[in-house]
């Protein structure tokens, strides 16, 4: 008598690697948040060494014009 079940020929079933891979990627997903949890914050020293104050400014200056610009758009949008 055949046995009809995949499982005891050594195949898997799409739905079985699908399972395994979405295992994988939540794996995955709790390794690196563990690495993140363990960093340590950066003091205002070290901040201020790495960061480009000027340039911030600038890119802050952009995204205030860009939401302003925005926020027009959907006023104008709604009448």
């Amino acid at each position: 008598m055949k046995n009809n079940n995949k499982k005891s020929d050594g195949k898997k079933s799409s739905a079985d690697n699908v399972a395994e891979h979405l295992e994988r990627l939540a794996d995955n997903d709790a390794v690196e948040q563990r690495y993140y949890s363990q960093e340590q914050p950066f003091s205002a020293e070290e901040l201020a060494s790495v960061i480009n104050e000027a340039r911030l400014n600038e890119l802050l200056m952009q995204s205030d014009e860009f939401l302003s610009g925005l926020s027009g758009e959907i006023e104008d949008f709604d009448e």
